[in-house]
C-alpha cells in the first residue's frame, strides 16, 4: 500500500471539497457553492514541489470542471513535477496526448468513457490507441443510489453529480481493467467529510481489483490509513 497525494482544484485554486455538495457539470453551472473543508491562495504547483521533495508518487490533480483556471493551475502543478502526478478533469481525445506532453505521467477518465448511463467501448478503446493502456486510469468514483441504500456502488460522472448503470463489481473491474493500467476510486458519499472510510468498499476494491487501484474518500487519520491497508488486503493505495 501507498500513499497518493492528490490537489483538488475548483475555480482555479486547491481545495478540499464535499464531493456529494457538487452541482452542476461546470463552476458556472453550479447552483450553489460546495461545502468546501479546506482552501489556500498557495498555488497548485506549491503542493508539486512538496510531493517531488517528499518523493510521492503517483498522485493525482484532478480538475472539478473544465474552467481555463482550472487548466491552467493543473499545467503548472505538471510542470512543477514532471511524470509524478496523473491528471483528470474533462479528458478526452483532443487533449489527451496534450496533458501528458505537459507532463502528466497519466490521464484519469471517467464522463469521456461513461455516457449515457454506459460504457462507450468506442470511446475507451480510441483513449488506449493515443495514449496506451499503460498511462490510463479509468475513475469508477461511486456512490449507491438513494432508492437502493443497500444496493451496488454505482459509477458517478459529470462532477459526481449524474449517476451512470454501471455497477462497482467483480464482472465490471475485470472487464475494464482490460484496458487501463490502474483505477482511481472516490467514495464520493464521504468524500471530503472526513468520517471515515466506506469500508465495505474498499473490501471489494481489495478483492476483485486485479489492477493497481487508489481509495479516496473519507480519511480522518492515520487510523484510516490502516484499515484501507488492512481491508483491501494491502493492494489498495
Amino acid at each position: 500500500m501507498k500513499f497518493r497525494p492528490c490537489i483538488d482544484l475548483h475555480a482555479g485554486k486547491v481545495k478540499q471539497i464535499v464531493g456529494s455538495t457538487l452541482t452542476g457539470t461546470s463552476t458556472k453551472d453550479e447552483s450553489a457553492s460546495p461545502a468546501t473543508n479546506f482552501s489556500t491562495e498557495k498555488p497548485a504547483s506549491e503542493f508539486s514541489k512538496m510531493y517531488l521533495r517528499d518523493e510521492l508518487v503517483g498522485g493525482h490533480v484532478i480538475m472539478l470542471g473544465k474552467d481555463e483556471e482550472n487548466i491552467n493551475a493543473a499545467k503548472s502543478a505538471l510542470e512543477a513535477y514532471p511524470g509524478g502526478l496523473q491528471v483528470g478533469g474533462g479528458v478526452n481525445l483532443e487533449n489527451c496526448a496534450g496533458w501528458l506532453e505537459a507532463g502528466a505521467s497519466h490521464v484519469i477518465v471517467t464522463s469521456f468513457v461513461f455516457k449515457n448511463g454506459k460504457i462507450e467501448y468506442d470511446n475507451l478503446k480510441k483513449l488506449v490507441s493515443i495514449v496506451g493502456k499503460e498511462r490510463l486510469v479509468l475513475d469508477l468514483s461511486c456512490r449507491k443510489k438513494v432508492d437502493e441504500p443497500d444496493g451496488p456502488y454505482y459509477v458517478v460522472t459529470d462532477r459526481w453529480t449524474r449517476y451512470s448503470d454501471v455497477p462497482v463489481n467483480e464482472k465490471t473491474l475485470n472487464e475494464l481493467a482490460q484496458y487501463c493500467d490502474e483505477f482511481l476510486v472516490h467514495g464520493v458519499e464521504n468524500e471530503g467529510k472526513r468520517c471515515g472510510i466506506l469500508e465495505d468498499l474498499v473490501v471489494l476494491l481489495g478483492k476483485y481489483s486485479p489492477v493497481p487501484c487508489t481509495y479516496a474518500g473519507g480519511v480522518n487519520s492515520l487510523r484510516d490509513l490502516e484499515r484501507v491497508k488492512a481491508l483491501g488486503r494491502g493492494k489498495i493505495d
